[in-house]
C-alpha cells in the first residue's frame, strides 16, 4: 500500500490539508501553509477531513500556523478533525489553543 501524497491547497476562504503528513513531509507543508496565511485578506478555515493522519508532528505544524496567523490578524478555524487527531491534541493540552478543537 503507497502513502497519499501530503498536500496543503487553498480553496477560496479554505486551507485544505490532505494525505499523510509525517516527519519527512511536515516541513514543506509548513511552509506552503505559511505563505498563504500570510498572503490571506481574510479568515481561513482549516480542514483537515482528508488528512490521513493523527501524528504530534501534525499538531506541530497546526500550532506554528496558529502563531503565524496571529501576528497576521488572520483567523484560523479548524473543521473535519479526526477523533484521533482530536484525542492527541488533548493529551497534549492543546485543544483549547486550535478552535475546533475543543469538544467543550
Amino acid at each position: 500500500m503507497t502513502a497519499s501524497v501530503p498536500r496543503v491547497e487553498r480553496t477560496n476562504d479554505t486551507l485544505v490539508v490532505s494525505g499523510e503528513v509525517d516527519a519527512e513531509s511536515v516541513v514543506a507543508l509548513r511552509s506552503k501553509g505559511e505563505a498563504v496565511i500570510r498572503s490571506a485578506a481574510v479568515n481561513l478555515t482549516v480542514d483537515l477531513e482528508g488528512l490521513e493522519t493523527a501524528h504530534s508532528v501534525v499538531l506541530s505544524m497546526l500550532l506554528c500556523w496558529q502563531r503565524l496567523a496571529s501576528t497576521q490578524g488572520v483567523v484560523l478555524t479548524y473543521q473535519g478533525v479526526s477523533e484521533r487527531l482530536l484525542s492527541l491534541a488533548a493529551l497534549s493540552h492543546l485543544d483549547d489553543q486550535l478552535p475546533g478543537f475543543s469538544r467543550k
